[in-house]
């Protein structure tokens, strides 16, 4: 039985498009009708514009009839988390305060994926300014997974995943702050990257935690992952933390020889991590081994403290870069303000949603006067003891296996206590602290039917690597090629 058309691979359809089997429009409607007749239910997308989207695929068809086709992304649909700037397109990051507020730029990423001819499909629901794991602190509304409409994507880019998932987009982009992207992912049964720190330009990107930020791609496969972070990587001069790294050809790559020695941290595979999916990520360990591959026990000493360093430093930057949403320059204006101090505490008291509120005020105490060398100077210093312990560990092996999510995809409002969720990422914000690599890919399922991902965190600007690794990985498993049944 052939797939259907929006669940084919990113690499399968710029094939199909290559040799004329298919049209660019004939792409863009089937994906509109789908996305029409899902998002009641899904709600992946903030916002979506049909005409130009089927605009922006005849532009392309065009294009491949006069050959001068732009390479395997052109005519590829693609969706962006609403967090990345598209010029005359809303900017929302699902926030209230700016629920009004259209983009007069393209990030970075998206002009390189319009460079590359893809076309840009809607604006991807998340969390409110990428600030949660479950997609359910949108000022919009929470995204359904696909596999169980009743259960949360993942977050923050939960819309991400979800429409591609849902087979709405062929591919979409995520951020990565301390597992946005990958977390999603696994919920998702998708292959997720958070590429190094620096690889991919943050120009563009609605600021969250500037040094943790990492804009990345999610794919059916390693294949089309490594497709789009090809398109999107490079050296910014507008992104001042932007390095400047060779990109290789990461497609090409994937044939290339795999790093063979395998960390296991058993730091990772600890109390609170779901038995089904320890099982699932063991076979995973157990086949790398079978393969040949060196798999040793590591030690990454400092990660019981990841948690707590992570939520003062991202906190503090949040507090600094959100001070600008204040109703004075664009964004949501309160009507009920009497003066100019009461406008910005009005209109920030009704844009903000709670978990917002909640880092601000956090990100604020850790940062003031007193307090600044007590718990942001010192998590900084705990930051680079965290980095170090990766960095030593790969002088022992080439790349470091865990889990990505602790639980499966759980209920929508099943978890309320903050914390509770703030726990959900306690293998992922590691690797955002430390600055590195890492991706996510479908390992499995629970017996109730929902995916469960396996992390690979890779060394800084290795990401041929990485996904090198995990394709061996997903070639000799059928996992990536399931699809729900909506």
């Amino acid at each position: 039985m052939s797939t259907p058309l929006p669940f084919q691979s990113l690499a399968t359809l710029a094939a199909r498009l290559e040799r004329r089997e298919l049209s660019a429009v004939e792409l863009m409607q089937t994906l509109i009708a789908r996305t029409e007749a899902l998002e009641p239910r899904v709600h992946a997308f903030n916002s979506r514009d049909a005409t130009d989207a089927l605009t922006q695929a005849a532009a392309s068809d065009a294009r491949r009839a006069a050959g001068q086709a732009r390479g395997p992304l052109d005519g590829i649909p693609i969706g962006l988390k609403d967090v990345i700037a598209v010029t005359g397109q809303p900017l929302t990051a699902s926030s209230k305060i700016l629920e009004n507020f259209v983009s007069p730029y393209d990030a970075t990423v998206t002009r390189k994926l319009k460079d590359a001819g893809a076309v840009l499909w809607g604006r991807l629901g998340c969390d409110e300014f990428a600030m949660g794991s479950s997609n359910e602190n949108s000022a919009f509304g929470p995204v359904a997974n696909p596999w169980d409409l009743t259960r949360v994507p993942g977050g923050s880019s939960g819309g991400s995943a979800a429409a591609l998932a849902a087979g709405e987009v062929i591919a979409s982009l995520g951020s990565d702050t301390g597992g946005s992207i990958r977390q999603p992912a696994a919920l998702c049964g998708l292959v997720g990257l958070k590429p190094t720190y620096g690889l991919v330009s943050r120009y563009g990107l609605v600021a969250y935690a500037s040094s943790l930020d990492q804009i990345g791609p999610f794919g059916r496969t390693t294949e089309d992952v490594a497709l789009v972070l090809r398109a999107i990587a490079g050296h910014d001069p507008l992104d001042s933390t932007s390095f400047k790294a060779d990109v290789p050809d990461y497609r090409a790559a994937l044939a290339a020889p795999a790093p063979h020695r395998i960390g296991i941290p058993k730091e990772y595979f600890g109390e609170g991590l779901d038995p089904e999916i320890g099982a699932a990520v063991e076979a995973a360990v157990k086949f790398y081994r079978d393969r040949g591959c060196e798999v040793k026990e590591v030690s990454l000493p400092h990660t019981q403290y990841c948690l707590d360093a992570y939520y003062v430093i991202a906190t503090a930057e949040a507090s600094s870069n959100l001070a600008r949403f204040d109703g004075v320059r664009y964004g949501h204006r309160s009507k009920a303000a009497t003066d100019a101090i009461d406008l910005y505490a009005k209109s920030r008291a009704e844009g903000f949603g709670a978990e917002v509120k909640r880092r601000i005020i956090l990100g604020t105490y850790v940062l003031s006067s007193g307090y600044y060398d007590a718990y942001y100077l010192r998590a900084q210093k705990v930051r680079t003891l965290i980095r170090r312990d990766f960095l030593r560990a790969f002088e022992q092996v080439d790349a470091l296996l865990t889990p990505t999510s602790p639980v499966p995809a759980f209920k929508l409002g099943e978890k309320v206590d903050p914390l509770a969720m703030y726990l959900l990422d306690i293998y992922t914000i590691g690797v955002n602290l430390a600055g590195l690599p890492a991706a996510s890919v479908p390992c499995g399922f629970t017996r109730a039917g929902l995916p469960i991902g396996l992390q690979l965190i890779g060394q800084p600007f290795r990401e041929a690597d990485l996904l090198a690794l995990a394709h061996i990985y997903e070639q000799a498993h059928e996992w990536h090629a399931r699809t729900p049944q909506i």
